[in-house]
């Protein structure tokens, strides 16, 4: 490799790398957001339907005029959108929901984000691709820190219906980052995340139909750090800024960074979604948590100065 393509490589990694935390934090942001609609009597499986749904019709609507050949897909790539949006978009939502339902919301956290484990895993077994020993360590170290921020042993009671939606989580987080970095590199990405998006959204509006809906509620006001804004305006920037564009720049992301690597970058999430939640909702990280947000970070420089 010449001195020009090694800095080439070097540049689209780090390009890479800050799509990938720009998605994470961009996914962080629907968790307070998602809240504070919440907290004025929607459910959390509405939320999820309206985000998704919205965000499909948005996303479809936009790429059909704006670049409608990249909704173009051969036969041979049905699997894959419906792999990609079965696990990347609704399986993750709704095992989720069925997790925090029965687990402590810390609990559900860290079996969801058990993902980089299952996908370093799959890379090494399924694969057959060596993985260097610093990307084990950095990946117990990450999720070291995340049972820190969780606060796991805080009322931590375990139901198995619970932990086992979460680890049904974990495995469509890992199916996301499998599958987004199989279809990256072949297709457009605003093409793959309107068309898995789409699929998510009718499983998901399936499980919570829109004549469900609260929809009396969309113009009451939800409280976001100190201010009132009206419903439809959360959930509108719930759908664009919280689910089309953090999708959109991971599935770029993935592209140039490996999953292995794409995967430990998504433990920022949790990270981001409690100082979001501090700024936001008031709620205050303990020392603790601090320490685990330290611990996660050095865990996630560590997997990205191994991976090849």
């Amino acid at each position: 490799m010449t001195g020009a393509e090694r800095v080439s490589r070097t540049r689209g990694r780090a390009r890479a790398t800050g799509l990938a935390l720009l998605s994470w934090v961009l996914f962080a942001s629907s968790g307070p957001l998602a809240a504070a609609v919440m907290a004025v009597g929607w459910s959390p499986a509405d939320v999820t339907s309206v985000r998704i749904g919205s965000a499909a019709v948005l996303l479809v609507l936009a790429v059909a005029i704006w670049r409608p050949r990249a909704l173009r897909f051969a036969r041979a790539d049905a699997w894959l959108l419906l792999g990609y949006g079965l696990l990347g978009v609704a399986g993750v939502q709704l095992l989720f929901f069925v997790a925090v339902a029965r687990v402590p919301v810390g609990v559900a956290m860290v079996l969801v984000n058990a993902a980089p484990a299952l996908v370093a895993l799959w890379v090494r077994v399924v694969r057959g691709t060596p993985l260097p020993g610093q990307v084990w360590v950095g990946i117990g170290l990450a999720l070291a820190g995340l049972t820190l921020i969780a606060q796991i042993w805080d009322g931590a009671r375990l139901d198995p219906v619970g932990v086992a939606a979460g680890l049904g989580a974990a495995a469509c987080s890992a199916g996301f980052f499998l599958l987004g970095e199989h279809g990256a590199s072949r297709h457009d990405p605003f093409g793959m995340t309107a068309a898995g998006l789409l699929v998510g959204a009718v499983v998901v509006t399936a499980v919570a139909p829109l004549w469900t809906m609260p929809f009396d509620l969309l113009p009451a006001a939800a409280e976001l750090g100190g201010r009132l804004v009206p419903v439809w305006v959360v959930l509108l920037v719930l759908a664009v800024a919280g689910t089309v564009l953090p999708y959109l720049a991971g599935l770029r992301a993935l592209r140039e960074l490996p999953a292995p690597a794409a995967g430990v970058l998504g433990l920022m999430e949790p990270l981001v979604a409690a100082a979001l939640a501090w700024l936001l909702l008031g709620q205050a990280l303990r020392p603790a948590q601090l320490a685990g947000a330290a611990i996660l970070l050095i865990g996630a420089v560590v997997v990205q100065r191994a991976m090849p």
